[in-house]
Parts: structure tokens; C-alpha cells; sequence
């Protein structure tokens, strides 16, 4: 018999608890459920009033792995959903409000991935992004000292930049902008990915082309276009691992880059729920619309 529960007022069916999704620890689906509810505090805000993009995992990591951006069916009627253009046409998609809808979707396995504008702004950032991807031999050593040059170029332009594990092998850069289309906010991170490439030669990589990532970082800005999805801070991801796309510090990104030491910035969903205990929302910032900087208006 499927289990029913009742979160905030809404009956929920929760199916196959039991099941093992991260087979390499024997993570379960009613652990994933449990994680989830935990953090619930911190993660909703970064989800609120963005349209979810589902990469759903249900037979785990090495099993069918799929994007699914449209309300997916059997949805009950008390999700909220959204119409969001798109240049094929409009699109109904799902909002996680409060966390009712949270564990519902966390019931479905998936990833959440989320944009860098909200509902009531379409196209509009509130956010930038930079996606840095190692290519091997390169790891998230490499990635922290880009991250850390990429802060201080950020800062020069009077935006702060926060800084969380990609929950796979690199690190994504978050900072609140405000009074720029993705449109120009995608031209910005460009230009300093590529500002960047030629500040750090041999190590960075402004361009998509596979080819050319061998030993160093790719620094992606191209998450940043309207169409674009990243993963959200907190979300799971579909790894070996129950790993999380999490919020560090700088201090823990610096301490990477002197001790050489990749492994300090990979966190399980164990790690991150006793994180924010301690720590509270390291990327809380991002949240207060006082401090989202303007982005800097292109060269005449």
C-alpha cells in the first residue's frame, strides 16, 4: 500500500520509500524525501516564483535520466503553474511555492533546475551565473582559482558574487543584478569569461568547442540566457552519490586552492543538512533585492 501524509493540509501519496536510488551508498528514495524536508527552509526561497525544469532520475543515476519541463501529468490541481513564453510557443510549467508542492515533486525524483529571472518578470535577471566545468586533469582546484578571480573582477564592477558546489565536479558563481534583460546579462558574463581566458592562460576556456576543456576550466556564461536552467541551490543531483549543488564559503574555495584538496568541497546531503544548522543560508544574500548590483552597460 502506498503511503499517504498530509504536509501542510494537502494529502500526499509517497510510493516506494524503500527503493534504493544512489546504489553506492544505499541512499533511498524516503531518505531523498527526508533531505528534502529538511532543508525545506532554504531551499523554497531559491525556488519560489521560478518555473522548475524537472531532470527526473527515478530508477536512480543509472537508470533512464530525462528532462521534463512541462507540468507533468497527473500534477494536482492545488500546484501552482505558470504559463512562460518560449520562442516555440508558450508553455505551462510548475512553481514550487511552499513545501507541499516540494515534497510532491521530491516524490517524482528529480533534480531541481531553475532560472535566472522570476514568473512575474519573464526574460528580466534578477541573477548571474557562471557554470565552471572542469576538464580533466583539471578539478574543482582549478575551478575555485578561477572562482576566485572571477569574485574580484565581479567586485571591481561593484556586483558580489556567493559561490556553491555544482554538486558534480565544478563550482557555480551566484550574484543579485537587477536593471538588465538575460539578454545583456548573458553579453556581460561573456565578456568576462573571455577577460578571463586571457587572464588566466593555459587555465581557463571562454568557449563551448569539447576539444578544447582538456586540463582547464570552462567557464560557461551561457546559462545565463533566458531559455537557460541551473541547478538550484540544495537540489540533489543524479550522481553515484547523494551530492548536492550546496552553498561554501570563500574561505573553504581559498582553502581548496592551498591544500590542493578537491575533496573539501564535495558534500553529501548528510553534510549540508548539518551545514545549515550551523551556518544558516549562505546564499541568503541573493534573496535581499537591496543588494542586487546594476550590471554594467556595454562599452559605446
Amino acid at each position: 500500500m502506498t503511503p499517504i501524509t498530509e504536509v501542510e493540509g494537502r494529502r500526499l501519496a509517497l510510493s516506494n520509500l524503500e527503493k534504493v536510488l544512489y546504489p553506492a551508498t544505499g541512499f533511498t528514495k524516503g531518505e531523498v524525501l527526508h533531505y528534502y524536508a529538511s532543508v525545506a527552509d532554504v531551499l523554497l526561497p531559491h525556488l519560489r516564483d521560478r518555473p522548475l525544469s524537472f531532470l527526473r532520475y527515478p530508477d536512480g543515476p543509472d537508470g533512464q535520466v530525462f528532462f521534463a519541463k512541462n507540468v507533468p501529468p497527473g500534477t494536482p490541481d492545488w500546484v501552482t503553474t505558470a504559463e512562460v513564453p518560449r520562442s516555440e510557443g508558450p508553455a505551462r510549467m510548475v512553481l514550487v511555492q511552499d513545501l507541499a508542492t516540494l515534497v510532491w515533486a521530491a516524490n517524482l525524483v528529480t533534480e531541481f533546475h531553475t532560472p535566472q529571472w522570476v514568473i512575474q518578470d519573464p526574460g528580466q535577471a534578477d541573477r548571474l551565473v557562471f557554470d565552471l566545468d572542469p576538464g580533466a586533469p583539471a578539478t574543482v582546484v582549478e575551478c575555485s582559482e578561477v572562482a576566485l578571480w572571477l569574485r574580484e573582477r565581479l567586485a571591481a564592477d561593484g556586483i558580489e558574487a556567493y559561490v556553491k558546489t555544482s554538486g558534480a565536479k565544478g563550482l557555480h558563481l551566484l550574484a543579485a543584478v537587477r536593471g538588465a534583460s538575460s539578454g545583456r546579462v548573458t553579453e556581460y558574463a561573456k565578456e568576462l569569461a573571455v577577460e578571463a581566458e586571457g587572464a588566466l592562460a593555459g587555465l581557463v576556456v571562454s568557449r563551448m568547442t569539447r576539444s578544447l576543456r582538456a586540463g582547464k576550466v570552462f567557464v560557461d556564461w551561457s546559462q545565463n540566457a533566458a531559455r537557460k536552467t541551473t541547478a538550484t541551490p540544495y537540489t540533489l543531483r543524479a550522481r553515484e552519490e547523494p551530492t548536492v549543488s550546496a552553498p561554501v564559503t570563500w574561505e573553504e574555495v581559498a582553502e581548496v586552492t592551498e591544500f590542493r584538496g578537491p575533496g573539501r568541497l564535495v558534500l553529501g546531503a548528510g553534510d549540508v543538512v548539518g551545514r545549515v544548522h550551523e551556518y544558516g543560508d549562505l546564499l541568503a544574500p541573493l534573496l535581499d533585492a537591496d543588494r542586487a548590483a546594476p550590471v554594467p552597460v556595454p562599452a559605446p
